[in-house]
């Protein structure tokens, strides 16, 4: 645990664990605002394009489906080259397609780009990885949360900012079909600024640089090959597996409700594209604190009882979900719906944060892949979600079927269940 803070003074930017903590979500929030983009000025491309819904789908799928894999990579990329260099590049090649979809023409290379922009969501891992080589064992759950909820909100902050920056766009005389291509400039460019700043301001661990320790022969924790070694470690892992699954029901949730919600608003309660894009954000803001606080329930469980409470808090937040996503398909109002979505997305995004509060003691010596494995299981649940509404075409239809799945999943939460059940012995029953 050499060099590993155990404390988070949240005002301070002196540290190498402070800076890559406020930096990993600063850069985690510039990608999520970049990946949900597009997502609340649909209404407007969807008329453009002539967009039929089974093609809505398919560009919701293709949003997330891409993620999948890059997830599974950019773990293991951490073991190997750092998190500094991993998210520097991820930031750098992403910022592409982003500021490429700002040129579709047509439904088919709108397709190609948002299939591209999803290769953003795999910040989250880095952001994951890199908090969890900087914070101890008494903290790292908060910590884990808390950068992964602030960055988080970016998908909510896009569906709120958005409509007001295309707004904002129009009313200097640009055409709405211009308008919106101008306005998604924006997060292309952030994320090219913030890949300087990451590359300047932060290091992979507390000792350094990954590449000089090894130079020097001086030993860190997450000192291995990675790469292909650190993941097919983690696939022996069946907690890794089950936490897939859990991350899934909760974050594979929260992905669908950012590409679907304002949509889903204004085609349903007819609400116009800001007021719908204000609902839907503030479902996306609730990770602002929501996240965190997952993560700091899930520590203080760990603190007062042992590794295993952290499950029961993660397995009890799942059944808030699922109860939650199964009033929200049975609302019949605007205000009603947005009620019952603060609800579960309450529950969804505290999930999250206690899902990830238990990463970090799943295999330590392969953290980037568990991560990895883990991570991309929030993107496997957003794309069947897809699958699903593609196949019922009707989204309260899709909602109440989640909700049913939400539960059910839950129990993948308690089999997770640890044999030592201490913070400190945690890593070699788990290995």
């Amino acid at each position: 645990m050499s060099g590993k803070a155990n404390s988070i003074k949240l005002f301070s930017f002196n540290t190498p664990q402070m800076r890559a903590f406020h930096m990993s979500w600063v850069a985690f929030f510039v990608c999520f605002f970049a990946w949900f983009a597009c997502a609340p000025l649909m209404p407007v491309i969807k008329g453009e394009f002539h967009l039929s819904m089974a093609q809505i789908a398919d560009i919701n799928i293709a949003a997330v489906a891409i993620t999948i894999l890059v997830r599974l990579l950019v773990g293991p990329l951490c073991d190997r080259f750092g998190p500094r260099k991993t998210y520097t590049g991820l930031l750098v090649l992403g910022a592409i397609p982003v500021l490429g979809v700002a040129a579709a023409q047509s439904y088919e290379s709108f397709l190609l780009f948002r299939l591209g922009i999803g290769a953003v969501g795999a910040s989250f891992v880095i952001t994951q990885y890199h908090t969890s080589v900087m914070f101890g064992p008494k903290v790292v759950g908060t910590a884990n949360a808390a950068s992964a909820g602030w960055g988080n909100s970016g998908g909510g902050a896009a569906q709120a900012l958005m409509p007001l920056l295309m707004g904002a766009v129009v009313m200097l005389g640009v055409s709405e079909t211009m308008g919106w291509r101008v306005a998604l400039l924006v997060p292309g460019l952030a994320m090219l600024v913030t890949a300087v700043a990451y590359w300047k301001l932060t290091q992979d661990c507390p000792e350094g640089n990954f590449d000089e320790l090894r130079a020097k022969g001086i030993p860190f924790e997450a000192n291995n090959k990675g790469g292909m070694a650190s993941f097919l470690e983690a696939c022996g892992n069946y907690r890794a597996w089950l936490l897939f699954v859990t991350y899934g029901a909760c974050f594979g949730i929260e992905l669908f409700v950012h590409n679907i919600a304002a949509t889903y608003y204004v085609d349903h309660f007819g609400l116009s594209l800001k007021a719908a894009g204000m609902a839907a954000g503030s479902f996306g803001l609730l990770a602002l604190f929501a996240r965190a606080l997952g993560g700091w329930l899930s520590d203080r469980a760990a603190n007062r009882g042992d590794l295993n409470s952290r499950v029961t808090l993660l397995f009890v937040l799942m059944l808030g979900e699922g109860l939650g996503l199964l009033w929200f398909s049975n609302t019949t109002s605007a205000a009603l719906a947005i009620t019952a979505m603060l609800a579960f997305g309450l529950c969804t995004h505290m999930a999250c944060g206690a899902t990830y509060a238990l990463v970090p003691f799943v295999n330590r010596k392969a953290l980037g892949g568990v991560a990895g494995i883990v991570g991309a299981g929030g993107n496997v649940g957003a794309v069947l979600a897809g699958f699903l509404m593609k196949g019922t075409g009707d989204v309260r239809q899709t909602f109440l079927i989640l909700g049913g799945l939400v539960l059910l999943s839950a129990l993948c939460a308690i089999g997770v269940r640890f044999k030592l059940a201490t913070i400190e012995g945690a890593a070699p029953a788990a290995a």
